[in-house]
């Protein structure tokens, strides 16, 4: 593909490292009667490694133009749309396969990070486990702990399904082109124990509303609640309304979104 014109709008860059490569599809232990779902093939460099696997594969291009080198290398057990991971029904695509295990494998056009794993999560496809490449910082977001500065809603909102670890940074230089910022490969593995939360909507609106104004203080952003239930819980943590949300662990506001 050295003639092939990345379109920037796409956010695209191709990873071309063999090693990369091989570590994202071996960081999971894929068997042939696994579902995996890739995100954004591109050039078919990590297609091509998921293939080795001799798994069930589902990929979603929403660029035609890769179209004649993905149907090259494509074998009977992948499945190739064309189409916006965005827009598509994931739930009605898959419903034909019989699988052990479902995997989301990508190298995600980082402008779109987030809503496309939003959309993994809404579509509730009970995904074992997600192998991303994202951007570093992005990465240093949803690993975060509490009283870190990349600790946000967002954090709190991915670590209530999954437990999230970066396990490598990938250089610039494995992608074609080179990207203007650092990635790394995040593993998002589904939780076997979910939290114990009576609303769920309730709950993420009041993380929501917590991180707010991230200067202020609990006190300031949930003006609008019940603050003394609020305080009644944090007490128990050795936590008060003068802490910011960047210091509340998800176990608390759990507690809290419990009690109210």
């Amino acid at each position: 593909m050295n003639n092939f014109k990345h379109k920037k709008s796409l956010g695209q860059n191709f990873l071309k490292d063999e090693t990369i490569l091989n570590n994202i599809v071996n960081a999971v232990d894929l068997k042939e009667n696994d579902l995996v779902i890739e995100i954004g093939p591109g050039q078919g460099a990590l297609t091509k490694k998921i293939q080795d696997k001799k798994v069930n594969l589902i990929c979603y291009e929403i660029d035609e133009r890769t179209k004649p080198y993905l149907e090259k290398i494509k074998e009977s057990k992948t499945n190739i749309i064309y189409e916006d991971i965005l827009q598509v029904d994931i739930t009605e695509d898959i419903q034909t396969y019989k699988y052990e295990n479902l995997y989301v494998i990508a190298n995600l056009p980082y402008y779109i990070t987030t809503p496309i794993i939003k959309k993994i999560i809404d579509s509730n496809l009970n995904v074992e486990a997600m192998l991303l490449m994202v951007q570093k910082e992005v990465a240093e977001r949803f690993c975060a702990k509490p009283c870190s500065k990349n600790y946000g809603s967002l954090t709190i909102y991915l670590n209530y399904f999954y437990e999230i670890e970066k396990i490598f940074d990938v250089p610039r230089a494995s992608f074609n082109p080179v990207p203007n910022v650092d990635s790394a490969v995040v593993k998002f593995q589904r939780r076997e124990h979910k939290f114990n939360v009576l609303n769920e909507d309730k709950f993420f609106d009041l993380v929501k509303d917590a991180f707010r104004q991230k200067r202020k203080n609990l006190k300031n952003n949930l003006g609008n609640y019940d603050l003394n239930k609020i305080g009644d819980i944090l007490s128990n943590y050795n936590l008060s309304l003068t802490n910011r949300a960047e210091e509340i662990p998800i176990e608390v506001f759990i507690a809290i979104a419990n009690k109210l």
